[in-house]
């Protein structure tokens, strides 16, 4: 559902300047323009920060492709946001290679069968639902795992960046892309 009553996703076709650069970025970095994308442009700095901020994290968080997906997936659930939910399900199962049972046990919210990744999904969620406060077992559980102090750094990037796509798509009421159909949670 939007609460947006008159921006509606910019046309890749009719798109000019800056939003017309930032979707022909988004075509060469993605393949294809995803919905969320498509909104975000409607102001550039949304989309420009977003794809910024997502990049430094993917490149120097230090945290395996799996462990992201995780985070991602973490964030997305707290803030209710349907459609990265589903977006990084998929990439989770097709690329980042998240078992298929960690990923089935974060999607059904039942106990995650991997002691790191639980850890590393608890901590993420419950910076997300304490703004940032979160309690001292949680921290102590999560560099118990073996990450690292740093890593709480990369932790809140990727929240920001999250707080950008799960907003614009609660805002847009974004429809989840055909790529990501199967993995849609309603």
């Amino acid at each position: 559902m939007s609460y947006l009553q008159t921006l509606t996703a910019v046309d890749h076709a009719l798109a000019q300047g800056q939003q017309k650069q930032m979707l022909d970025t988004a075509r060469q970095q993605v393949g294809f323009i995803p919905n969320m994308y498509a909104n975000m442009v409607n102001a550039p700095a949304v989309l420009s920060t977003y794809l910024h901020g997502y990049g430094l994290f993917r490149g120097e968080s230090g945290f395996t492709p799996a462990e992201q997906e995780t985070v991602f997936l973490a964030v997305s659930q707290v803030n209710g946001c349907s459609y990265c939910t589903a977006a990084h399900s998929m990439i989770a199962d097709k690329v980042s290679g998240v078992p298929g049972d960690v990923l089935s046990a974060i999607r059904q919210g039942t106990p995650i069968p991997n002691h790191k990744l639980s850890a590393l999904y608890a901590l993420t969620q419950e910076m997300v639902r304490t703004n940032g406060r979160p309690a001292d077992e949680k921290v102590t559980a999560f560099l118990d795992a073996g990450y690292q102090e740093q890593h709480i750094l990369y932790i809140i990037l990727a929240i920001a960046v999250k707080v950008l796509s799960n907003y614009s798509n609660h805002a847009f009421g974004t429809q989840v892309d055909d790529r990501f159909a199967d993995y849609k949670i309603e």
